[in-house]
């Protein structure tokens, strides 16, 4: 059972995420919460699997949640909002998003989103994958700059990196690399671990900014 925490300054968008979540036989909504402040207490409280984040949340913002919630290992964070502004998107993965929806999203898109991050995947709206390649093509290329840690990863932690960086999920990187899923997740765990980041998101924006080998 996937065990999340609704975060919405709205309680009749908290009720109504709840009730689409809840008639999912594997997931459980197991908290609400109307500010980032609650929510970061009931991660810690309740260590559910998916903290289901607003942005914009009066006192503790959504973006100042999620940093604190996946700087401590408490749970995934899924940003849900109703924008796709440039600031918020960077900030949420800045910050250690595992995946960034919009409330428009259906209820199967929301429900495959939490149940992606859950199992360790990372998830973005098409919309906001097309900002994220839009600022990509538009900033001129600069010497790259090594990230900490890169040399201790192995040559297999290497190729998940990369693959990482092509957007691939556990599976998908599986069936490239023939190992097994669980296998992967090992490996994207150290991966995370050595390079310093706290979501996969992240790591595939450092695999991306690095030069073609």
């Amino acid at each position: 059972m996937i065990r999340v925490v609704v975060a919405d300054d709205h309680a009749a968008i908290r009720s109504g995420l709840s009730m689409i979540l809840g008639s999912a036989d594997d997931i459980e909504v197991v908290g609400e919460a109307a500010d980032g402040e609650v929510a970061l207490g009931q991660a810690r409280a309740l260590r559910p699997d998916v903290v289901l984040m607003d942005i914009r949340m009066p006192g503790t913002d959504g973006i100042a949640a999620t940093r604190e919630i996946t700087a401590a290992g408490l749970a995934h964070v899924l940003v849900l909002t109703t924008f796709d502004i440039d600031e918020y998107v960077f900030g949420a993965l800045q910050a250690g998003a595992s995946g960034f929806m919009l409330k428009s999203a259906t209820a199967a898109e929301l429900t495959a989103a939490v149940r992606a991050v859950a199992a360790g995947d990372g998830v973005l709206a098409p919309q906001v994958t097309r900002t994220l390649i839009d600022a990509f093509a538009a900033v001129p290329p600069t010497p790259a700059r090594r990230p900490a840690g890169l040399e201790d990863l192995t040559d297999r932690e290497r190729e998940v990196l990369d693959c990482l960086g092509d957007g691939l999920t556990n599976q998908q990187i599986a069936g490239r690399l023939f190992i097994g899923e669980t296998t992967v997740k090992t490996h994207v765990s150290r991966v995370l671990t050595k390079l310093g980041v706290s979501s996969r998101v992240q790591a595939a924006i450092i695999a991306r900014e690095l030069p073609a080998s």
